[in-house]
């Protein structure tokens, strides 16, 4: 991710201690997206903002064969930590074409809670097209409008870009509000896209 957005230092520390145990991400998006998956066992897996490696870890220890990109070297020593060598794990900005992956060389695709962060998303989304087999499949999960428009207000319809406080820390994390009608707007996903399930 860009610089602004990825989690450094100690915000990538914060999230990886945190990741591991809070609502959201342990009780909320990871089991629900880990069901959509199913049996990911034989499969290579590309783990788009890989963060601390939970999701890598897990797919790992369910047979995937799982290639893991983060822009925070922070998270990716988290994560390396976490996988102990059972992923490959790279250091990669997201708003970079995903150059280091062939044509068709994923059977599935995980980007968690991520793509709120990513400013060029026409572009990632092409990019996990074609690195997509056929038939292959994306799960995306992203942070819930209306939960930003009760915290920051103004309008649910809002687009800017946002520091949210981490607690009683001076930490924050950056990212965009998006209301439903964008995240699934035909203006991101690539004309002629069809996601399996």
């Amino acid at each position: 991710m860009h610089k602004a957005t990825a989690y450094h230092d100690a915000l990538g520390d914060h999230f990886a201690k945190h990741a591991e145990t809070s609502p959201y991400n342990a009780y909320t998006d990871r089991p629900a997206m880990l069901e959509l998956a199913g049996d990911v066992a034989g499969a290579r897996i590309l783990d788009v903002g890989c963060g601390a490696g939970h999701y890598a870890a897990e797919l790992s220890a369910r047979g995937a064969q799982v290639v893991g990109i983060e822009g925070s070297a922070t998270l990716l020593r988290h994560a390396r930590a976490r996988v102990n060598g059972q992923a490959e794990l790279l250091l990669h900005d997201l708003e970079e074409p995903l150059d280091f992956a062939a044509d068709t060389s994923f059977d599935g695709v995980v980007c968690a809670l991520v793509y709120e962060h990513v400013r060029n998303r026409a572009q990632l989304l092409g990019e996990l097209r074609r690195v997509l087999l056929p038939g292959g499949w994306l799960l995306v999960s992203t942070t819930h409008p209306t939960a930003d428009w009760r915290h920051f207000g103004g309008s649910y319809f809002s687009h800017d870009w946002r520091d949210l406080p981490l607690g009683d820390t001076k930490l924050s994390i950056h990212y965009q509000r998006l209301p439903l009608e964008t995240f699934l707007g035909k203006s991101y996903w690539p004309q002629g896209s069809c996601w399996s399930s």
